[in-house]
Formats: C-alpha cells, structure tokens, sequence
C-alpha cells in the first residue's frame, strides 16, 4: 500500500517515541491465529503478541464480552465496585488458593504494574530486601525494574528501589544462601520468557517455599507470562503444589485488553490497607468483562489441557526434523524455546518473518514461540518445516530461499 500520508513507517518514527526501534511491520487486522499487514499480506502469528492473545486475535467471546459492557457500563472510579470486577477476583482467588487461604485482588493494566503492586505489597511486611532470580524479567516501571536483572535495562535508570540481590535461577543452595531474616520476599517466574524459555528445575519452586517461609519471607511468584493455560496448567506454580503467597498475572488474562492482577494470598492479602496503593483505570468493567470471557473460553474449550498436549506435539514435531542446527526445544505447554546450536537466532526470526511467521529471539541463539491455544497441530506443523527451513537457510547463507 503506497499513496500520500501512507509510509506508515516512517510516521511511525516521526509520532511514536523511540523505545521500540523501528516496527517490523504496520499490521491491520487479525483473525484467529492469523494477521494481515497494511499491504494485505497474511502471517501465521507464533507470539500471540508476546503470549497474550491466549485464545486467538478477534476472539467472538471477548468481543461480544467487551461490547456488551460497553454498552452497560463502561467505567467507574474506585470509590465504587462492578459485579464484574468482584467477580472476576473471585474467579482468579479460587485458581490461586485451591488450598482455601483468603485472596485479595489488586487490578491494574500490565505485568509491570501487578509487579509494582506486588513490590509495594512486600514493603508493607517492615523489611525491604529482595531477593530476586538472575536473567528474571517483571517489567519496565521502576519497581519492577529493580527486580529485573538484564544489565542494559537497569542501568540507565540507576538507582532503582533497593535492597534487590540477584540469586542464580535454579540454584536451590544459593537462594538459601541469599534469603535471611531480612528478606521481604523472594520473586521467581516458573518459567522465564525473556531469557530464553528457561523452566525452573523440579522442585525448585517447592525448595523456595520452604526456604521462604522458614525466614517469615514471602513468596512471589511471577505467572504474567507463564499462567492462564499458556504452559498447560491455570497456574504453573499450583500445578506444582507450591503454595505462594502473592501470584502476579496479566498477558493472557485479557486476550489483548489491557488488564493485570496482583493476588495476595493469606496473611499478605491484609497488607494493603485503604489509601495504601491506587489505580485509576485498574479493574475497570470492561476489562474484568474480557477476563471474564477468557477464563470461560479457556474453562469450556478445554483449551488449558490442549496447550499441554499442543505444546509436546509442537517439540516432538521439531525434533523430528533432526535438524543438526537445532540444539533443544525447551519449555512447557505452549511458550517453547528453540535453542539453535549457533547465535543465529535474530536472523532465523527474520526468515520466519519473510516466509510469513510471526516468532521472535530473546536471545542470540534462541527462538522463542507462544501460539494461541487454539492453534491446530497442522500449523504446528507447518511451523516446524518452516522452521527447519529457515535455520538451514540462514546457516547456508541463503536467507532468502527460506522464504
């Protein structure tokens, strides 16, 4: 598409502020597990938007969810509540405390922010140290940040919240060495998206609740990218029997509307007190409509027990194409990590891209993919030649032909 007032590009660079680098494509419309760029082109898309659109792009259900709220009721302040909003806290209690310990529910608008809620939550406990897992991500406000590990986001917005000491992720005897008495909580993701799709080994999750509780810290456990059927399970750290005490969600929950929770669990749930933290938009009817709408389709299409299935599918798929490139697909249900035996990964994406699939590299030897749970084993399939193609082309030289 061509014309006066149409390079969407380079309006993009003139309006949007440079935090993203220069996008990849101008995209116009989704359906399903598919996309169409501005100039009609389709992509299967493997990310879901960063393992967000759990139940696919233009799902009828959220739709017709959010379109009815619309029209009833679209936004109030917090000095009221919506059937809606308590609902839908009580749904996401009941996933994290099958146990029956009391939940609260702190809404917001992203990971981050159900990250910062939970940051705030565990200075309330009266101690301020943190400690928190090497190659972790929570997001970018400045709580979360002083969580995250990666250097090159860190640094350039030095000091951050303190005291936050970084443990090596997996290692059950240092993260005993790291947490004493002066511990506030310790935060870990069950899977670790960012880095690469690195899953936490068995029992570590279970070795950090002990370890917690022994010290009187909390327990935070980050499922905003891992939770919500994205790895086969409502919640990775309950399907592991691990008992937390502040589980954080967003991603998935609202299908691609804005939504993010901080679930406080037991004696932690009455650390927030009138006046103690706020939100303007958080919790909002329409976006607790639209979670509403994804914990039905998820609960109805069976769509969480699919994406464990789906998920060993797609690996075994993978590893059938022996590949000698191709080192490991690691991770569970459906956020896999592709390992590649050489740092060609951002190449790789970009010959997905080219042969009309949507993936991307965290890391320089890593693909990272997280469909939609509706995705079919044929598109995994499909995607598993594609990219056999593209890791031999890339290594050959030949990018191109990939596509």
């Amino acid at each position: 598409m061509t014309g006066p007032g149409l390079d969407w590009p380079a309006r993009y660079h003139a309006a949007l502020a440079h935090t993203f680098g220069a996008p990849r494509r101008v995209l116009a419309r989704a359906e399903g597990t598919h996309v169409w760029d501005v100039d009609g082109r389709c992509y299967t898309d493997f990310l879901s938007g960063i393992a967000v659109t759990v139940l696919g792009h233009a799902h009828p259900a959220v739709g017709a969810a959010v379109s009815a709220q619309l029209g009833q009721l679209d936004h109030v302040s917090n000095f009221f509540a919506t059937p809606p909003q308590i609902t839908l806290a009580e749904r996401l209690g009941a996933l994290a405390s099958p146990d029956g310990r009391p939940a609260h529910v702190f809404f917001g608008n992203s990971g981050a922010e159900a990250n910062e809620a939970a940051f705030k939550l565990t200075r309330l406990t009266g101690r301020t140290r943190i400690v928190a897992m090497e190659d972790g991500f929570h997001g970018r406000t400045m709580g979360a940040l002083a969580v995250t590990h990666h250097p090159s986001y860190r640094e350039p917005f030095a000091p951050l919240p303190g005291e936050v000491v970084f443990a090596p992720y997996g290692d059950v005897d240092a993260l005993r060495a790291a947490v004493d008495a002066t511990t506030a909580a310790v935060v870990v993701e069950p899977v670790q998206g960012e880095s690469g799709v690195k899953v936490a080994p068995p029992g570590f999750l279970s070795a950090a609740r002990a370890i917690t509780a022994e010290a009187g810290a909390l327990l935070w456990v980050d499922e905003v990218q891992s939770g919500l059927g994205r790895c086969g399970e409502w919640l990775v750290s309950v399907a592991d029997g691990v008992a937390p005490d502040i589980v954080t969600l967003a991603k998935g929950l609202g299908n691609g509307f804005p939504i993010g929770a901080c679930i406080a669990l037991g004696a932690a749930g009455e650390l927030f007190t009138p006046g103690s933290h706020g939100t303007t938009f958080g919790g909002n009817p329409v976006a607790a409509a639209a979670g509403l709408a994804v914990l039905d389709t998820l609960r109805d299409e069976q769509l969480v027990e699919a994406a464990r299935n789906l998920g060993d599918h797609l690996a075994a798929a993978i590893a059938a194409r022996a590949n000698p490139l191709i080192a490991l697909v690691r991770g569970r249900g459906l956020l896999r990590g592709i390992v590649l035996a050489r740092p060609i990964a951002a190449a790789v994406n970009d010959a997905l891209l080219e042969a009309g699939w949507i993936a991307n590299a965290p890391r320089p030897d890593v693909i990272r993919v997280a469909p939609p749970l509706i995705v079919t084993r044929a598109e995994l399939d499909a995607f598993a030649v594609a990219l056999d193609q593209a890791v031999t082309a890339v290594a050959d030289g030949k990018e191109g032909e990939a596509a």
